[in-house]
């Protein structure tokens, strides 16, 4: 049985994913958002690409207080994949921005969907519900990211270097004579 050409990769969606690619490192976010929607087009796993280029000129729009033009890109980038937290922190920032908090906090709920584990995403809704006098649910957000800090396992200082599989050396306290 013949593999259809997505499976196999096209090289012809490679080569205009190259040129999205180079567009992007010369920041001509216009020309790299055109070459990868094109390439995603042939062969859909050049579709992170394109949301990636999406944020990128979102990024840029925002620098230049284009906000609305920032927003819409995120959109768009947020349609191509709609798993990427980052896509929505962004939007959610630049709402802040322009105070419209109930946009940036529905935002925030999706990052926090997305990716429960990122402890900003629960402190930058915890800090929106502060500043619209809402404290139960401030400590609510609050409370969450500090339960997932303490699921994290601290560095106790006992644990071997990876490069040289030696413990690391102690710090010694400073005596003052």
């Amino acid at each position: 049985m013949a593999k259809s050409a997505q499976q196999e990769g096209s090289p012809e969606a490679a080569k205009i994913a190259r040129e999205g690619a180079q567009a992007a490192k010369d920041q001509d976010w216009n020309k790299a958002i055109e070459r990868f929607r094109k390439a995603a087009e042939i062969d859909r796993k050049f579709t992170q690409n394109l949301a990636i280029a999406y944020q990128q000129r979102a990024f840029s729009y925002a620098a230049d207080q284009r906000f609305q033009d920032a927003l819409n890109d995120l959109n768009e980038s947020i349609k191509v994949n709609p798993r990427d937290a980052r896509a929505y922190e962004q939007h959610a920032a630049i709402e802040m921005k322009i105070n419209d908090y109930d946009k940036a906090l529905a935002d925030y709920g999706e990052a926090i969907k997305t990716n429960p584990g990122e402890i900003k995403y629960h402190l930058y809704r915890g800090y929106i519900y502060e500043l619209r006098g809402d404290l139960q649910n401030a400590m609510t957000d609050t409370d969450a990211a500090l339960k997932i800090r303490r699921t994290k396992k601290p560095w106790n200082g006992n644990s071997v270097c990876k490069r040289s599989n030696r413990k690391p050396p102690r710090l010694r306290q400073m005596r003052l004579r």
